[in-house]
């Protein structure tokens, strides 16, 4: 079995490596120049344009300042009693473990 897949991937090899160089389509190794377009009006200087604006309506108000704490609801504390009792009652009714392992 291994002498077969051993020679059938000797074959796929030899038929990749033939692939690549059927035609004379290998990789040429002279020096290939390129000239790339300019565009000598894209970093011209231009006046800057006026400015838009972008809002829905034509009148802008903004204000500024502190809203105090009081102004937003907060949630009562649970002490850390009650929340301890909780879990406590949450795990009771898991099943627990029959066997224990201990590795020494």
């Amino acid at each position: 079995m291994k002498k077969i897949l051993f020679v059938l991937c000797l074959a796929l090899t030899t038929v990749a490596v033939a692939q690549n160089n059927v035609g004379g389509n290998s990789l040429n190794s002279q020096v290939q120049s390129y000239s790339f377009s300019s565009h000598p009006q894209h970093a011209a200087y231009a006046p800057m344009s006026q400015e838009q604006n972008i809002l829905a309506s034509s009148s802008y108000s903004s204000a500024s300042g502190d809203r105090p704490a009081s102004d937003f609801p907060q949630p009562e504390s649970v002490s850390l009693g009650v929340a301890a009792r909780e879990l406590r009652e949450q795990h009771a009714p898991v099943k627990k473990a029959r066997v224990v392992w201990i590795n020494q």
